[in-house]
């Protein structure tokens, strides 16, 4: 009977590393994906507080405003 229970133990014991390895890896696919949108959206955003002025000046030049 003791020996029985010992063995679940140990079964369990190894399911619950999968699961947590899988976990882990669902965590570090997630945060990765955030990373890449915050880059795709922040960044360009960025570049256009710099763009824009520029581009207002030169089509402001060339209209003599």
């Amino acid at each position: 009977m003791e020996q029985e229970i010992l063995n679940r133990l140990r079964a369990q014991d190894e399911l619950l590393q999968k699961i947590y390895t899988s976990a882990e890896k669902t965590r570090k696919y997630f945060m990765w994906t955030l990373i890449i949108s915050v880059a795709v959206v922040v960044l360009p955003l960025l570049g256009l507080v710099f763009v824009i002025p520029t581009f207002l000046a030169t089509i402001g030049g060339a209209y003599g405003v």
